[in-house]
């Protein structure tokens, strides 16, 4: 990460400070351009502290542990308690994880525990007194809903904040840029310091979870700050001006998060970053499987270009940045856009990967175009588009289901006066809930439908043979790919917990391979997600609380036992049915996601956790795409190396009823 440099700074953690480059010949430039991106992501060589600044962590992260829980016995409310906790978690990974990464760590860490330190004596009045800080970085934290994992961000407030109680400011969601060093520790080190005098916004930076590109936790992370901030900001930041900004990996997020949500933001400024996997990732397959190639459009922005009718666009590009594809990826896509947008792309000449104070002060510029005013919080018109329901929310109304998912779907929703005139395209049921206070009519692809209550406010339409009529969902008879619409890393977004197996399953090799797929996955998540399993037992399964991971077979877990009659797959221990195809259960295993049976509202998801593995994330971040889609069938070939490595034989996706599709 990085300390403050100027106003409208963009977050470029990995990114070079602006230096200007020799003069290139035309040639040159187009090679350079041309290129594929070809970064090195391997953290730089350890360099362990000595021995007496070791000693010295140690002692202090001990101290810290006992503070934390005295001030738990003394029952101290837990939103003061988790901005005490970060700080022994920062404390923690990097020892346990032996993370020093640079000459400066064994000085993170120390900074780090002396503050906890400091500020648990703050917290012992049950008050988070050290929020109340303006023109200067204040370090937050949440418990995130997702895992229970304590998560850092940072604050900082303009130094006149809260002098006038009733002005709203406006607030810059900042993101980092990817860092292979970088850690809890650094980031609550290289956060601190003072505002410029003349700061006219609030800002805060997401940890983001590390380095994921803001993609899967990555991106709830961004939203669950910023609910975090907000419970607590006294209602003085204003909602409508919020501007989502980002250099580098953080540009890649801001393209994702501002094109997928286009009506959090009053203006999005992403720098580089990438907004494509094919054609980003070098030497990646022209063809995919199908069930990947079809998940590409979960996180590919450019699919979601058109999105700019609802958000203004300020993006920046250095003219020799191999990144600066991103930005050309969605301008050129707008070119054919005949619907109004605001879409300006900053180019400074003779640049890479970086960007200089001079080009931030110029986005700056661009950015309070829209930022001054803010959007419109009841605009007249909507115009989405999304490729799957797990994004389906713009302003005031919410796609509930596709006709085919990760297909184009489009929404063009006008309202006047208590009547909406919607046309669609590849939509099957809507939700509906504009500001006034009466709807009477919904006139949709054609179709007028007098709304039964008026005076709700709101509609539900689901489409059933062509025709659409007003009720939720549930008309339509069948499970339906709605909010819940897969693909198995999609249960990771969202609470869940984890059940292991209890007793010996099917064969040896099955239970070992649980096993083994287990420990991955809660490494993977402990080192690259910044959190820890929640595993519960399976006498104390309760599918309310969330996603359910469940690991073995019929025999060895009773959950699946349990669940398993009303998956469309038969598994018992002479066969093993998916798809139509019979396997040896001795000798495959099934994995996938599918609605639970017993809270249709939370998905089960058998033998697996994130699909994409160790090596993709350690690589690029456009390679955390599925690779399994909603179902597969695999068979183990564990090595020494990799106990739960396993080929695929069978893989593919659910229709839009969650079953497999006909042959």
């Amino acid at each position: 990460m990085r300390a403050i440099i100027a106003v409208a700074l963009f977050a470029a953690v990995a990114a070079l400070v602006a230096v200007a480059e020799p003069a290139l010949t035309a040639q040159e430039k187009k090679d350079k351009k041309d290129q594929k991106p070809q970064q090195k992501f391997d953290p730089p060589k350890v360099q362990k502290p000595d021995a007496a600044t070791m000693k010295t962590i140690i002692e202090k992260t001990d101290e810290l542990r006992k503070t934390v829980a005295t001030l738990k016995e003394k029952k101290i409310p837990d939103d003061v308690l988790v901005e005490v906790e970060v700080y022994l978690k920062a404390a923690e990974n990097i020892v346990r994880f032996d993370e020093w990464f640079t000459a400066n760590s064994g000085k993170w860490a120390l900074t780090t525990l002396d503050q906890g330190l400091a500020r648990a004596k703050q917290a012992e009045g049950g008050k988070a007194v050290w929020r109340d800080a303006p023109g200067k970085w204040v370090l937050r934290a949440y418990r995130s809903v997702i895992d229970r994992s304590i998560q850092p961000y940072a604050v900082l407030l303009p130094p006149d904040f809260g002098k006038d109680s009733k002005k709203k400011w406006r607030l810059d969601i900042v993101l980092h840029g990817r860092d292979s060093s970088l850690t809890e520790a650094k980031f609550i080190a290289t956060h601190n310091g003072n505002a410029p005098k003349d700061l006219e916004y609030v800002q805060l930076e997401a940890y983001g979870r590390g380095n994921n590109a803001y993609r899967w936790a990555g991106e709830e992370d961004v939203f669950e700050a910023f609910d975090d901030f907000e419970l607590s900001a006294r209602h003085m930041v204003d909602t409508n001006r919020i501007v989502l900004r980002g250099f580098s990996m953080g540009g890649a997020g801001t393209w994702h998060l501002g094109l997928h949500h286009p009506h959090q933001f009053c203006v999005i400024g992403p720098g580089a970053g990438f907004t494509t996997t094919h054609g980003y990732i070098a030497n990646l397959p022209k063809q995919l499987p199908d069930y990947q190639e079809k998940c590409l459009h979960i996180y590919d922005a450019v699919d979601y270009a058109e999105n700019a009718f609802n958000v203004p666009i300020v993006a920046y590009s250095g003219e020799i940045d191999a990144q600066k594809k991103a930005a050309d990826n969605i301008e050129a896509l707008l070119k054919n856009f005949k619907e109004p947008h605001k879409f300006t792309h900053l180019v400074a000449p003779g640049l890479a990967h970086q960007m200089p104070k001079q080009w931030q002060e110029k986005a700056e510029t661009e950015y309070r175009k829209y930022a001054t005013t803010g959007r419109n919080p009841k605009p007249e018109r909507i115009r989405f588009v999304t490729y799957t329901p797990r994004y389906s929310w713009c302003d005031w109304l919410r796609v509930e289901a596709l006709d085919k998912t990760y297909q184009k779907a489009m929404v063009d929703a006008t309202r006047n006066k208590g009547a909406i005139t919607i046309k669609t395209e590849n939509v099957r049921a809507l939700f509906l809930f504009p500001p006034e206070d009466v709807l009477h009519t919904v006139t949709i692809d054609g179709q007028t439908i007098a709304l039964r209550d008026p005076k709700l406010g709101s509609a539900k339409l689901n489409k059933i043979d062509g025709k659409w009529s007003e009720g939720n969902t549930n008309r339509l008879g069948v499970l339906i790919k709605g909010r819940r619409s897969g693909p198995i890393d999609d249960a990771f977004t969202g609470s869940f917990r984890v059940v292991k197996p209890t007793t010996a399953g099917f064969s040896t090799s099955g239970d070992h391979f649980a096993n083994a797929s287990i420990t991955q996955f809660s490494t993977l998540w402990d080192k690259y997600f910044r959190g820890q399993l929640q595993v519960v037992q399976a006498d104390r399964y309760d599918p309310s609380e969330g996603n359910i991971v469940l690991f073995g077979d019929p025999k060895s877990n009773p959950v699946i036992a349990k669940v398993l009659p009303k998956l469309p797959i038969t598994w018992t221990t002479e066969k093993l049915v998916v798809n139509g195809v019979e396997y040896d259960p001795k000798i495959h295993t099934p994995v996938l996601i599918y609605p639970n049976p017993d809270e249709s509202k939370r998905y089960i998801v058998i033998n697996s956790g994130h699909t994409f593995k160790e090596a993709d994330l350690k690589g690029t971040n456009a390679l955390l795409y599925p690779r399994l889609g909603d179902w597969a069938v695999i068979k183990p070939t564990p090595t020494a190396k990799d106990p739960a490595a396993y080929e695929v034989v069978a893989a593919g996706l659910f229709d839009e009823n969650w079953q497999f599709p006909k042959k």
